[in-house]
Order: structure tokens, then sequence, then C-alpha cells
């Protein structure tokens, strides 16, 4: 990481310091509440922080046990190293208050008026309440019938504060809290919040119900990407807006170059034909002229092929990304296996952070 990045890290994080040239690999510290945490995070080769890997001290990973799911999905939406770490501290924030309050006696008007509130908003809108009565799931359908949950964390000064509020959103949900307020106006405000992503999971639930998505394979509902299959080794990346999920998202093409140029050349020829009054799945359709695989015609394995050198089709959740551009063998590899390949032959060059060399299988 380098320029503003670079200095952006150093500003949230100053004890997190880079460990290597290529900024795969962090090492230090995050602070929270005064209190300093070791933590490590590498990188793939790639610099995709969807693919890292998080290690920190034990007694770090006690705090987070709880936010692990949270934890996981931010490292797949945010988009650098920077934000993720502003959210790592928020997280780690919230975490510690929480371990703390746990310690803290709760006044008998604590439990009366959280009661209270449960009985009013109703049972049947409660998934789960823990024994200590400081942590509460609650359920809620959206319009089109699927399922959300939002879990709420009390401190021992509720309702003259909020509790923390934790969800499945693309983007952040925060609450408007008066200490008159109730459980209800929280409920309210989340179906609110619901409502307002009902077009982007739309969109998304088209894509997942009638394409062949390669990832994320199992994704949650904050997920705003999809790489979905075009053909044999040919796919399309692309990231929806959560907030306005009917304009042309951002497309990246992955195969070989002469199957993905057309495709790169018919996006931007007809970019000013994009309707934002159809769906998004018929109008990426219509400005590349392509039919997507169907899941009613088409198995997985019909374009899903193993990478060429571990032949695994996915490595730590990723599936092949790199294809041979030789059209007599479009053999598929993942990244970094590639990345590793390529450097142990004497034969490759490298310029800056691209690495070229020969293909494992037809030697081109």
């Amino acid at each position: 990481m380098a320029g503003p990045g670079a200095r952006a890290l150093l500003r949230h994080c100053p004890l997190l310091l880079p460990q290597d040239r290529r900024g795969t690999a962090y090492e230090g510290f995050v602070t929270a509440q005064g209190r300093n945490f070791h933590i490590r995070i590498l990188l793939p080769v790639d610099l995709q922080l969807k693919n890292a890997r998080v290690e920190c001290s034990w007694r770090l990973k006690k705090i987070l046990h709880g936010y692990r799911h949270i934890l996981k999905q931010r490292l797949h939406s945010c988009p650098d190293l920077v934000s993720f770490m502003v959210e790592l501290k928020t997280v780690l924030e919230i975490a510690l208050k929480n371990t703390q309050d746990l310690h803290i006696p709760r006044p008998p008007e604590y439990y009366s008026c959280l009661v209270r509130d449960l009985e009013i908003l109703g049972w049947n809108r409660v998934a789960y309440v823990d024994t200590g009565l400081t942590t509460v799931k609650l359920k809620a359908e959206d319009f089109c019938g699927r399922q959300h949950l939002i879990t709420l964390k009390f401190n021992a000064k509720y309702p003259t504060e909020p509790p923390d509020c934790l969800v499945d959103f693309p983007v952040p949900f925060a609450v408007s809290w008066m200490p008159q307020n109730s459980l209800i106006d929280i409920y309210n405000q989340f179906l609110a919040a619901l409502e307002s992503l009902k077009e982007f999971w739309d969109a998304l639930d088209e894509i997942d119900g009638k394409t062949w998505v390669l990832e994320p394979e199992n994704p949650t509902r904050s997920a705003t990407t999809r790489r979905i299959a075009i053909g044999n080794n040919v796919s399309v990346n692309i990231e929806v807006d959560p907030r306005h999920p009917n304009m042309l998202p951002e497309c990246y093409f992955l195969g070989a170059d002469h199957e993905v140029n057309p495709l790169r050349t018919k996006l931007n020829s007809n970019m000013h034909l994009w309707d934002p009054e159809i769906s998004l799945l018929q109008n990426l359709r219509e400005l590349l002229g392509i039919d997507f695989p169907s899941r009613a015609v088409l198995e997985k394995s019909d374009f899903a092929k193993e990478c060429g050198i571990c032949y695994a089709y996915r490595l730590d959740g990723s599936a092949p990304e790199h294809v041979c551009d030789d059209p007599r063998c479009r053999q598929p590899f993942h990244q970094a296996c590639l990345y590793e390949w390529l450097q142990g032959l004497p034969t490759s060059r490298q310029s800056f952070n691209v690495i070229f060399g020969e293909c494992p299988y037809c030697n081109k």
C-alpha cells in the first residue's frame, strides 16, 4: 500500500505496520478503549481483502468470539484495508463495552423495562433471548417474504441508552433514539430499512435464482458483489450499489482476452441503452447480447473447471480467476497458484506487480 492509502492507514492504525514491500502482510496492534491488541493481517498476492487471513492474540480472539460472522462479512464488503480496520475498531469498541457490561449488575428497573418493551413489541417477533437478558434477536419478514434478523445488545443504562444493533445489511444501520423510546421504535426503523433495500435484494435474488453465481458461494444479505458465469471459464464480476440497484453496476470480466474483450467492447458501446425501468439482469443480457447459463438447463460442472495447478475448484473460498489466452488451451488457474508457479520458473519475468511466463499446461 502506498500514497494516500498508506497515510490513511497510519492515521487510523499507527501501530499496524507493513511487513513487506508488496503490502501483503501487516503486523502490529489495534487500539480500543486505551488498550492495545496484537494483530496480524495476511493478504493474497492480488490484495483481495475477501481472501485475507486475520491472526490475533488469544485475548482479542476471545473478545471478538461472538462477532466473527460480522467481521467475515466486512472482509467481503470493505473496499480496502483501511475501511476494514475502521470497522474492526468499531466492532472491538462494541465488544469491549459489552464485555464490561456483563459484569455490571443491572438494576431491577432494567429488567422490568426490557420485559415490558418485549411484551409491547410482541413475543412472536422475538427469535432469541439470552438467559441474562443482555442480548435479544428480533425477526422480521419483508414484503417479498425474506427473513431477516436484528441482534440487540443491551448495556446496563437501557433505556437511557439504546442497545447496539447488528444487522446483515450492505449499508450502515444507525438507530435514532430518545430516552422515551422503546424496542418497537427500533423495530419500526428496522422495517423501514428493510423496505429501502427491497430493490437491491430483488435484483440480487433474481441473479442468484436465474444464473450460476460462482462467488460468493453462499452470499449474505450484506454482499454487494456477484461473479456470474457467462460460459466455459468466462465470467463477469458485478458490484451493485445498494442505494441505486437499478443503475449500471461496476463490471469486471474474467477469462481469456479473446473471449472477454468483445464483451468489454459491447458493454462500453451499449452503456447508453441501460434502462433503469427493467431489471438489472435483463439489462445485462441486452447490453452484452448474451443469455447467461441457466440453472434449469446446465449444471455448474458444465462451465466451472478446477485449477490446473492445485486441481481444486475452490482455494480459500475463491474460484479460478485466470485463464490461458490460447483458444486451444483455455485452462483456468487460481491467481495465487499461478503466481507461485511462475515465480518458480527461471524463464519468468516480473514488471512491478505483473509477472509474465509460460502456461503450465500448453507452455504458451
